[in-house]
């Protein structure tokens, strides 16, 4: 996420290193670099330039703390800002009406139909809402099959009429069913297209008029950059949406788009997308976003979704299991299934301070612990229970039955007995006073 900004901020601010003092021609120079890496990532001009003048302003004459360097004065300032530029605070979602009205909006390919199967995964299993989903692209019949499998994925209802060609008529009567059925939350995708034009306008528009939406969202993909926030000051001419999504945050991002569109459209980003599967969904945090784009981590973010995967009741078996030296391969492979439920491996690691530069354009697959979980799986129930009893012939038959290499299994096993001795070694004072620190985050 952002890792081109990142790393090309990170050489802006190494000019101000070894300067006792922050002076004009050290920050100008420090500026000029931050302002072209905004423009890089596809901010708009006019943003980038003001943004620096702000920061300019509050950075000359400033007195650098005991314990800081002006380099580290200036990122506080430039996170700041960046916070600042990207709306400050959280802001909610207003679900005051019953049912409550969701209007999703935005172009073709935006993400638009995934996302609105992920807002209803999210308020079902987040906020304990009762969602339909409504089908309203009556153009393109795949945006109707690809809403009724996420439903059915899910475990959502999806309101679609095949014989009516009136998306109005359509999103009306999805409301009357959602209130005969006691639905609390109605979420209806809409049509898009590849280019912003008076039909999709006029159309978007009459169901906005019909339905009067508690929340009308715009779905932006973040990898577009300026074009986006462009097409976002269109819909907002026409909808005065409240605020917006942005989507596939996991890719290729400028960063442009998060950016620059609060300021021109003076709405504030809701929601983030962070990868494919129906969990990864964000509440948009600005200053959090700021950390990591200036390659601080999000530590708050990463301990809140461990917490949302946390079992302790299986915690407690697993720390007297430790404590007896009695931790198996099962164990092993449960807490490695948590892990993979807190989302995106790469996005994951880039909340960690510091890990993402470490990475650096290292991709990691989603599936990286497919073959742990096949070598495991090839393991007698005895085997898992007892990691001691593997023996060289034991190995052998465990890497054939996994189709895997034998330095695979010894590599497994190695890392398994680390594992071991590093939680044994938590449970200790410094592991507990550990703990506590991070759950004092949230």
């Amino acid at each position: 996420m952002f890792d081109s900004l990142s790393s090309k901020l990170e050489s802006a601010f190494k000019v101000l290193k070894g300067h006792g003092k922050i002076t004009e021609i050290n920050v100008a120079e420090t500026l000029k670099e931050v302002r072209r890496a905004l423009l890089d990532a596809d901010v708009n001009f006019k943003i980038a330039k003001e943004f620096t003048n702000t920061v300019k302003e509050k950075a000359i004459g400033a007195k650098v703390l005991t314990s800081l360097q002006p380099g580290q004065l200036m990122i506080k300032i430039v996170k700041d800002e960046l916070t600042e530029l990207m709306g400050s605070t959280a802001e909610e979602i207003n679900l005051s009406s019953k049912p409550a009205v969701i209007l999703m909006s935005g172009l073709q390919g935006s993400g638009k139909t995934t996302f609105s199967g992920k807002l209803a995964n999210y308020f079902k299993n987040k906020k304990q809402k009762n969602p339909i989903l409504v089908a309203c692209d009556v153009y393109r019949p795949a945006a109707i099959d690809q809403l009724n499998i996420l439903g059915e994925q899910i475990g959502v209802e999806v309101y679609s009429n095949l014989e009516e060609k009136n998306p109005v008529k359509i999103a009306e009567k999805a409301i009357s069913e959602a209130k005969q059925k006691n639905k609390d939350l109605v979420i209806i995708d809409t049509a898009g297209r590849l280019a912003v034009d008076e039909v999709l306008m006029k159309e978007i528009s009459d169901i906005h008029s019909a339905v009067s939406p508690d929340e009308t969202l715009f779905v932006v993909d973040s990898m577009t950059g300026q074009d986006a926030v462009n097409t976002a000051k269109v819909f907002h001419d026409k909808l005065n949406f409240d605020g917006v999504i942005l989507t596939k945050l996991d890719g290729d991002t400028r960063g442009g788009a998060a950016l620059s569109i609060k300021s021109v459209v003076d709405k504030p980003i809701k929601f983030i997308g962070t990868g494919e599967k129906m969990e990864a969904l964000d509440i948009f945090y600005p200053e959090r976003m700021a950390d990591r784009i200036l390659g601080m981590g999000d530590v708050v973010s990463l301990v809140e979704r461990a917490q949302e995967q946390f079992d302790q009741d299986e915690a407690r078996k697993i720390s007297k299991k430790i404590a007896k030296n009695q931790f198996s391969f099962d164990d092993f492979l449960s807490q490695i299934q948590q892990v993979k439920k807190m989302g995106n491996m790469k996005d994951l690691i880039g909340m960690i301070p510091g890990a993402g530069k470490m990475m650096g354009d290292i991709d990691i697959d989603d599936d990286a612990f497919k073959y742990i979980e096949v070598i495991i799986g090839s393991m007698t129930p005895k085997e898992r229970s007892q990691p001691a009893i593997l023996n060289h012939s034991r190995k052998n038959r465990i890497a054939k039955g996994a189709g895997r290499d034998i330095n695979e299994v010894n590599q497994l096993i190695k890392q398994f007995n680390q594992m071991s001795k590093m939680m044994k070694m938590m449970q200790g004072g410094k592991g507990k006073q550990m703990m506590q620190m991070f759950q004092g985050l949230k």
